[in-house]
């Protein structure tokens, strides 16, 4: 009986917080269907009095640079995800298996660096992208953010517990070093590669400040940089339900990635030592 009042206690405060969390959620998700009318009204109704996709409709096909936006985004977190695993995974395989002088070194150099907060590398990062004159591209948002100490130390502990009979049988089969780590390491970290690719992506679609301080051509905007500057496009009268149409678009690509991939977050890996 008292574990059940218990468990009935804790439900109910999660599911209090649960309305809390959601709620703003849901009203951007309704403000996007109403008029700019009803969003100014003050009313918090979920339920909108006039439903309309007039705003989806024009952003899509009115604003010329909304769909670039898009493009640039998916663009930037499709390359810069794809360059961090490659890289992440490699150095993490090589600080856990490979034996070379100054890998403690190494290993204590990226531990520091994730203790330093990035508001830090802020000014050097804009002077090096200055200095090598990649203003105003894509480089100067992907190249700063192409390896992820956190990631390489995270998949360092992954590989420190790989099996190393697998790769040893691997090795008598007369697969080398390399071919060891793309045929046999890189297929069973999948679960360890998904969930960071999976926050990687993750952290270049919500990224602003990065595009916000290197990107100064509207053409090559990121979806927050863009949403951003639709809060001032109309003369300081902010389109509300542009904004939120906009918010609720940019949701949909993480809500799909993390959907698809969430199985990958609680697989286990068997390795048992066989070919």
């Amino acid at each position: 009986m008292i574990k059940n009042r218990y468990a009935f206690i804790l439900y109910s405060i999660l599911a209090v917080y649960a309305v809390f969390t959601l709620f703003p959620f849901l009203w951007a998700l309704s403000g996007s269907f109403k008029t700019y009318k009803e969003i100014t009204s003050g009313s918090l109704d979920l339920i909108p009095d006039n439903p309309t996709l007039l705003t989806y409709i024009k952003l899509i096909t009115v604003d010329g640079n909304f769909p670039r936006w898009i493009f640039n985004s998916f663009f930037i977190g499709t390359v810069g995800t794809f360059i961090n695993v490659m890289f992440n995974t490699m150095a993490g395989y090589a600080l856990a298996r490979l034996k070379f002088r100054g890998r403690d070194f190494v290993l204590n150099l990226i531990l520091v660096s994730i203790m330093v907060p990035g508001q830090v590398l802020l000014i050097p990062n804009y002077l090096i992208v200055q200095w090598f004159g990649l203003m105003n591209s894509y480089s100067a948002v992907l190249l700063p953010a192409a390896v992820n100490a956190t990631y390489i130390y995270m998949m360092r502990q992954f590989f420190i517990n790989f099996p190393k009979e697998v790769e040893e049988a691997a090795s008598i089969d007369g697969l080398g070093r390399i071919g060891i780590f793309f045929r046999i390491a890189m297929p069973l970290a999948r679960p360890a590669i998904a969930t960071q690719a999976v926050f990687i992506f993750m952290g270049f679609w919500n990224n602003f400040l990065q595009p916000k301080l290197y990107l100064q051509d509207p053409q090559l905007y990121t979806l927050t940089v863009g949403i951003q500057t639709m809060m001032s496009r109309y003369g300081g009268i902010t389109q509300w339900e542009e904004v939120l149409a906009a918010s609720v678009i940019s949701m949909i690509p993480i809500l799909i990635i993390y959907i698809v991939l969430n199985k990958k977050f609680i697989q286990s890996v068997r390795m048992d030592g066989e070919k």
